[in-house]
């Protein structure tokens, strides 16, 4: 029941340096791409896996200096009895004290005793496996697992490949299963020679023209060979070795011919079933081949809903499913901060926990605007779609997500939750109701940008007072189509305490009756572009066209917003 407590990389690949406390469970590793989430997958792979060889390149160390050598440890805890005992490692026992994260050198009586495993790569590309322990270098000592206990040790990767896990091969799931072993060596050796045989009777009648020139030939040149000589299949072709035996469907078809969704499925399945032999498990791209429904299939089946996790899975993830589907806790971004990498779990806070359930694809973005309401969110995705078409960079290409806070009140619990996760973030919100002060100055403080409409405005305000008179004109329009012209009315003349009607504002408008119709824009009875949808295409159709004969005012808060948005790109 072996499971990683402690993982610490240096100079492997893009990881200058990473020191990380995984949890006992599910660690699902997100974040933008290229940050090194795979590597660190392979780092535990390659630590910790049962192998004889391993093959490095130049490429695998960080930024290909090979003077700094690939070390990569990992810490293993709830060890069987077999591994604490002093007489077998003894000498190299450790300590680690799960509240703190710390592994000291000494075992301790209040802490769990644990082992860790070294490797290490320097400029001559051969890897050495090593037990860590600075009393036994003191002594001069040095020494490493047996292989059996290496085994025991390793983690097993779900890939798409099942060649060796859907078949009885060294270290093979089917193996962990059970203790029962397939009595093969006298029953595969008759079988090969059956195979032999049967196969020289027929070869006769395909092949008896060449036999008999082969036979005439021999004769002739005093070759003796004797009488009936049989193609027969070569004695060092016909062998089976580890693998020999492998799974097959009721209609003889191996398994490992099914499509690699299914493969990985049933893999992850038996992986939990062998979880008291083998409790560590690795999965890359866990979406890989896979239906959301069968997504949350594969988290079910290694225990992402049991109270106490069943095995250990690292696992990377770009799927919002998978991340919607999970709780905060088995959730860690990934991060390269100041050449250090960090993997910072997402946390159970209730705004965290909210914002994984409604945006769980803002976790895989570099870059995360936080918008107060569903208005600027259609804002922003009008404008994406006004720039698209034009053939300029999008905003999504750019890196960008962003989040509905569903009002002021949530707008900086929710950003501030992405900024100590190590995300880019800024706020857009309206200015008709103020946030807490002190919230909005810690998320400044922080490196955080806000944008906002000038003092007093929501953004039906701003679009009404701010774009030209054509603009406005066709803003009012759209109202009509989407809702009607008597309602749009009943809404003017509300706004207006009766001063204003429809009529008189399509024939001309003043700073007043553009006052009146951000305000109808916005009643609660029926706003007319509050929605995502409604404000997206009124962004992408009016406002964005429009841009150039807007107010400086406007024009200048939209120009701020793109600046920050492409300066990450």
């Amino acid at each position: 029941m072996a499971r990683i407590r402690h993982i610490e990389i240096k100079n492997f690949r893009c990881i200058q340096q990473l020191a990380w406390v995984p949890s006992a469970g599910i660690n699902c590793l997100i974040g933008p791409g290229d940050a090194g989430k795979s590597s660190i997958l392979d780092a535990i792979d390659f630590c910790l896996g049962a192998r004889r060889s391993l093959t490095f390149t130049d490429a695998d160390f960080y930024r290909l200096n090979v003077t700094n050598p690939i070390v990569i440890t990992a810490t293993v805890g709830e060890l069987d009895d077999d591994l604490k005992s002093m007489e077998t490692y003894g000498t190299y026992l450790r300590s680690f004290n799960a509240a703190t994260g710390v592994v000291e050198d000494e075992p301790e009586a209040q802490a769990e005793t644990v082992l860790s495993v070294r490797l290490s790569v320097g400029s001559d590309l051969d890897p050495v496996w090593t037990l860590v322990s600075d009393r036994a270098e003191t002594a001069g000592q040095s020494r490493f697992l047996t292989w059996a206990d290496r085994a025991q040790l390793a983690p097993n990767r779900v890939g798409g490949l099942a060649d060796h896990n859907l078949a009885w091969r060294r270290g093979s799931v089917l193996n962990r299963l059970s203790d029962e072993r397939p009595e093969m060596a006298a029953a595969l050796a008759d079988a090969a020679r059956n195979a032999r045989a049967t196969f020289g009777d027929l070869a006769d009648a395909q092949l008896g023209g060449t036999l008999r020139i082969v036979e005439a030939t021999a004769q002739s040149l005093g070759i003796i060979i004797g009488e009936g000589l049989k193609a027969m299949l070569d004695t060092h072709s016909v062998s089976f070795s580890g693998g020999t035996i492998a799974l097959h469907g009721a209609d003889g078809v191996p398994l490992r011919a099914l499509g690699i969704g299914s493969t990985r499925l049933l893999l992850a399945g038996l992986q939990r079933q062998a979880a008291q032999k083998a409790t560590v498990v690795l999965i890359d791209e866990l979406e890989h081949g896979l239906e959301p429904h069968r997504i949350l299939r594969l988290l079910t089946s290694i225990g992402a809903k049991d109270a106490a996790p069943p095995l250990q899975a690292f696992i990377t993830s770009h799927s919002p499913v998978a991340i919607r589907e999970l709780r905060g806790d088995q959730l860690f971004v990934v991060r390269n901060i100041g050449g250090r990498h960090e993997a910072r779990t997402v946390g159970t806070a209730d705004d965290v926990q909210g914002t994984i359930r409604l945006y769980p694809e803002a976790f895989l973005a570099p870059s995360i605007v936080v918008c107060e309401g569903a208005s600027e969110v259609g804002l922003l995705r009008g404008m994406d779609l006004y720039r698209s078409a034009l053939g300029e960079q999008s905003i999504t290409a750019a890196g960008i997500a962003w989040v509905d806070a569903k009002g002021i009140a949530q707008v900086y619990g929710r950003a501030s939750a992405f900024q100590r996760l190590g995300y880019r973030v800024a706020v857009l919100r309206d200015d008709d109701v103020q946030p807490e002060a002190a919230e909005e100055a810690a998320f400044l403080a922080n490196g955080g940008a806000v944008f906002k409409w000038r003092d007093g405005c929501a953004l039906e305000d701003e679009m009404f007072r701010c774009l030209s008179d054509a603009a406005v004109g066709s803003l009012l329009e759209r109202a009509v189509e989407l809702l009607d012209a008597d309602l749009v009315d009943d809404h003017i003349r509300s706004a207006s305490n009766g001063q204003h009607t429809f009529a008189a504002c399509r024939v001309g408008l003043s700073l007043q009756t553009r006052e009146t119709l951000g305000k109808a824009a916005r009643s609660k009875k029926g706003s007319w572009f509050k929605s995502v949808t409604r404000m997206e295409e009124a962004a992408r159709d009016i406002v964005f066209p429009n841009l150039a004969t807007a107010d400086e005012i406007f024009r200048n808060t939209i120009s701020d917003i793109k600046q920050w948005i492409f300066r990450g790109a």
